[in-house]
């Protein structure tokens, strides 16, 4: 490994635009990281039921215990791990439309209609 390439260890560090994505969620105030969070979880509808029941398995198992910035708000946990687990055209989607509305200022997560 280079010794100026820094070490990715989030699975979303892959990917800059989800990553500057989740790090602009995880700076953002309550209301618009709750609105952010539905709109990730409209996603469900394109992840299979199987991928579904994997978050709520990962959920009750990191409930409370989880070290990472969104483990302690179940709402935003939720629509991370869907996030995570979905497709990467899905992600990268999301991630976009996550963007333009924070950096916009869009408190109300219009985006979410497309």
């Amino acid at each position: 490994m280079e010794a100026n390439k820094p070490l990715q260890r989030r699975w979303y560090d892959k990917d800059p635009v989800l990553k500057e994505a989740l790090e602009l969620l995880r700076l953002a105030p309550g209301d618009k990281r709750d609105a952010a969070a539905e709109f990730i979880i409209q996603m469900q509808e394109q992840v299979a039921a199987d991928v579904i029941e994997k978050v709520y398995d990962i959920m009750s198992e990191y409930h409370g215990k989880g070290k990472r910035w969104y483990d302690n708000d179940p709402i935003v946990m939720k629509a991370i791990e869907l996030l995570r687990v979905a497709p990467k055209k899905t992600q990268k989607e999301a991630a976009l439309k996550l963007l333009t509305a924070l950096e916009n200022n869009d408190g109300g997560m219009e985006l979410i209609k497309e």
